[in-house]
């Protein structure tokens, strides 16, 4: 894959986005999908979603405790636009929407609801176990299965247990999700969930197509993401009978559980 054929492609090995105004961001070659080469991968993009989320309307006595992405099509990598608004606006409870568009199409709707903090360590309970940690963990360059910038963008680790459709890994990465700029521990963590779908494939992507059309992510507890921290999945992959699948997994960073995450596919066999 010819990466210097791609013009709307800026290089840059630091950052997923640069700002070209206000609402505005062009994506580099590390937003590079892994399906096509002219399009941008969902992780980056819903990292940038989160980004655009999180600084409208600060409220750090809310918590970002739900976040759905809708993928309304093919993310193209061009400049992408990001509009955000408060659908729902409350006291403790807030529900905002971003979109972002390229070429004047909305590709990627996001919802959010902002939850109150309140101190409830008395009552905490309930976390899954924690994973092995990255260090216990076997290296995989996941380039060695998937193409594009982003994957080359991340470092990986499985769990030595990890079999078709279900596994343990760990990802990172030294990338910043929009440069020059201060990016939320939650945002930066939101920009690698979107790669769960692809860390523990049933089957050959090259056999089988099997993108998922949204990404719902729920947490219970603020996650610390950001450049060389490490984010966990523990991950289960179900394909159906006719053409449904869904990927679920349970989020970590490296002090515990943080929440969960859901993927619709669709799956069709590759031409």
């Amino acid at each position: 894959m010819d990466f210097d054929s791609l013009p709307d492609l800026t290089p840059d090995d630091a950052a997923y986005y640069r700002r070209v105004n206000a609402d505005t961001f062009l994506p580099t070659l590390n937003a590079q999908g892994a399906w096509n080469a002219h399009e941008q991968h969902m992780a980056p993009v819903s990292g940038l979603l989160a980004h655009c989320l999180t600084r409208h309307q600060p409220r750090p006595d809310l918590a970002l405790a739900r976040v759905t992405y809708e993928i309304l099509g093919l993310i193209p990598a061009i400049p992408t636009t990001v509009q955000v608004r408060t659908v729902r606006p409350g006291r403790t409870i807030e529900l905002l929407e971003a979109t972002a568009s390229a070429a004047g199409r909305p590709v990627v709707r996001a919802t959010a609801w902002r939850l109150s903090r309140h101190d409830t360590a008395d009552v905490a309970g309930g976390e899954p176990p924690p994973l092995l940690s990255p260090a216990e963990c076997v290296p995989w360059a996941p380039s060695q299965l998937w193409p594009g910038g982003y994957i080359a963008s991340i470092d990986l680790r499985h769990t030595p247990d990890k079999k078709p459709g279900t596994g343990r890994a760990w990802i990172r990465t030294d990338k910043v999700v929009v440069a020059d700029e201060e990016v939320d521990p939650v945002a930066a963590y939101l920009a690698l969930v979107d790669t769960a779908n692809g860390m523990n494939v049933r089957v050959d992507p090259r056999e089988w197509l099997f993108p998922n059309i949204d990404l719902t992510v729920h947490l219970h507890r603020d996650p610390q993401g950001g450049p060389g921290r490490w984010i966990g999945f523990d991950t289960q992959v179900t394909f159906g009978r006719e053409g449904v699948g869904l990927t679920s997994t349970t989020l970590h960073d490296e002090a515990g559980a943080v929440g969960r995450a859901e993927q619709i596919l669709t799956v069709r066999a590759a031409r």
